[in-house]
């Protein structure tokens, strides 16, 4: 027998306007979030008939839990680096760092700590951070590393820069960090 769910077949532009307003959201910030253009959430609000598709599971959603809205929302960059720690393509955590200052930030999007940068730890210090970097690279004392790193164009061991050029991928691991500057 098929599953059948309490959501209903559509809404309407009061409907999505009401759960966008509940959100704190521009029109803008709505489309961005429901990966929409602006346009289609105008006209989405501005429709008389009902509207089906996907955004109507979303939105059925977010009326029951609205605050899957904001622990799904980045966080404001205020440090000099930030790193993305990814489940293919997942985003499992965001981590921002100031090296000269020795200062990390996390924000961690699954609950599960395996797919988390730093596990159980919530908090990381800029030593746990230090080994989280190593971990995703060759180790230092790999035979031949001076070969490998002359390969990847990396002029002395530093786990940052090999993470740039290999995204921090292991072998048989799905995992990888995306980086910015």
């Amino acid at each position: 027998m098929a599953k059948e769910y309490v959501i209903n077949e559509s809404i309407n532009g009061d409907d999505l306007r009401r759960l966008r307003q509940l959100l704190g959201m521009t029109q803008k910030e709505f489309a961005v979030f429901t990966n929409a253009s602006k346009r289609t959430v105008e006209n989405w609000e501005s429709k008389d008939e009902p509207i089906k598709g996907p955004i109507v599971t979303l939105v059925e959603i977010l009326r029951r839990h609205p605050e899957i809205a904001e622990k799904l929302e980045t966080p404001e960059t205020r440090l000099k680096l930030r790193l993305w720690y990814m489940y293919e393509d997942m985003v499992c955590t965001v981590i921002d760092v100031d090296e000269p200052r020795r200062i990390v930030r996390i924000r961690n999007y699954l609950d599960d700590p395996l797919f988390r940068a730093f596990g159980k730890n919530t908090e990381p210090g800029f030593e746990d951070y230090e080994e989280f970097l190593k971990s995703r690279c060759f180790p230092e004392t790999r035979d031949k590393i001076k070969l490998e790193l002359k390969r990847l164009g990396v002029p002395f061991y530093d786990p940052i820069l090999i993470i740039e050029k290999t995204e921090g991928r292991m072998a048989d691991d799905k995992f990888w960090i995306r980086i910015e500057r």
